[in-house]
């Protein structure tokens, strides 16, 4: 069985290349946001056309990533939601509410000091993992079984 995994959130450390290396070996495919911040940032004017004001700049390009997320979640069948140490992952917040009205099977990665700080978005996943290794072992898992 392929597994379709979405890997969300934080852009800013090489979360997403650890889970992908580390499940190189299993049938597993991958997909993601657009992790460059210009090309996110900039996607809606730089398809729609400028915007004078920098709120309906930031609105076209929600609005064209919007399209990306729903899209890639809606055919995963894991949602991995990374929240980092660094910035607020507003976006990661939504992407896991958004993944479980759809039921899908989420994993939250988050360091143990956020614990208090996401415990509602916690209790919208089915497993909690603090470092991308448990995230590989939980697929790993998920694909064959095995430990």
């Amino acid at each position: 069985m392929t597994l379709n995994v979405y890997l969300s959130g934080e852009i800013h450390t090489d979360w997403r290349d650890q889970i992908i290396t580390g499940t190189e070996d299993l049938d597993v495919t991958f997909s993601s946001p657009v992790t460059d911040h210009e090309a996110s940032d900039e996607c809606g004017t730089s398809i729609l056309g400028a915007e004078p004001d920098t709120y309906w700049q930031d609105h076209k390009g929600a609005m064209v990533n919007a399209i990306r997320t729903r899209t890639a979640i809606k055919a995963a069948d894991i949602v991995v939601v990374r929240f980092g140490q660094k910035y607020k992952q507003w976006n990661a917040a939504f992407d896991a509410g958004y993944a479980s009205a759809l039921g899908k099977s989420i994993i939250i990665l988050s360091p143990p000091e956020h614990q208090h700080a996401l415990k509602e978005v916690h209790a919208a996943a089915l497993a909690v993992a603090e470092t991308p290794d448990q995230v590989v072992n939980i697929l790993r898992y998920v694909d064959g079984g095995t430990l």
